[in-house]
């Protein structure tokens, strides 16, 4: 029997380490009977064919911009070849913020981080010159750590899905996700966000963590966790992650 075939692309902004999250994908899909392609450029995306050869997409890209005939090559690799495409954090949710198809498709997108010490603004660039108005303006924004806290994420009780089996709610600390999600996702465990500044007088909200969904004939697969490497070697993270890629796959 051939291997399934995974495709892992990499960049955008360093501060998520994609190179060494990338490169732990590689060696878990791996451990998993893969054979893995990973490059550090989606140019290869416009290529319909060659994205339909894969069984599995891992993006593992912060921001950035991808020209619109590189998310339709993935996109129709999906939706028509029923290539499946799992990602985690900004690495595929916070990714090329143009692209509308690119967000329809992945089912989120990263708008704030809602909870912390303080109500941060939160910018749409990286780029120096936003950064530089930042650190002059609002430099509170620098402080390290500033986005990151202590937060619970539970599991949906009544989910029969293969990804959360047999896995107890925990707390950990990192960066929160607020994210604009398609109502038509299958949300497999949520956070509270107590949300601070602006958005409080809303009250509390439950945010998804990790949902599914179908796009066209292939499957979607999306965790909200994974800031750096380092979280992903939390036993619950590696768990659902790894399962999640695999849920996903052709």
């Amino acid at each position: 029997m051939s291997k399934k075939k995974a495709f892992i692309f990499y960049g955008g902004w360093e501060g998520h380490q994609p190179d060494l999250e990338s490169a732990r994908f590689k060696r878990w899909l791996e451990e998993d009977g893969f054979e893995v392609t990973r490059t550090d450029t989606f140019e290869r995306c416009a290529d319909k064919e060659y994205m339909k050869s894969f069984d599995l997409i891992v993006p593992c890209w912060t921001q950035g911009e991808m020209p619109d005939w590189c998310c339709f090559g993935i996109s129709e690799a999906v939706a028509e070849a029923g290539t499946g495409i799992a990602g985690v954090h900004g690495g595929m949710c916070d990714s090329f913020r143009w692209s509308v198809e690119w967000q329809f498709m992945t089912g989120s997108q990263w708008v704030a981080h809602p909870g912390g010490r303080k109500y941060l603004h939160h910018i749409a660039r990286l780029d120096d010159a936003t950064m530089k108005y930042m650190e002059e303006n609002y430099p509170d924004n620098s402080i390290p750590g500033i986005f990151q806290m202590d937060y619970k994420v539970e599991f949906k009780k009544n989910s029969t899905s293969p990804i959360i089996a047999g896995l107890e709610d925990f707390t950990l600390h990192t960066e929160q996700y607020y994210l604009h999600v398609d109502p038509c996702v299958d949300v497999l465990a949520t956070t509270r966000v107590e949300s601070l500044g602006w958005h409080e007088t809303n009250g509390p909200v439950d945010m998804p963590v990790i949902y599914t969904k179908h796009w066209g004939k292939g499957r979607v697969f999306y965790s909200s966790l994974g800031h750096q490497d380092n979280i992903l070697e939390i036993p619950q993270v590696e768990t659902f992650t790894r399962r999640g890629f695999l849920w996903a796959t052709r």
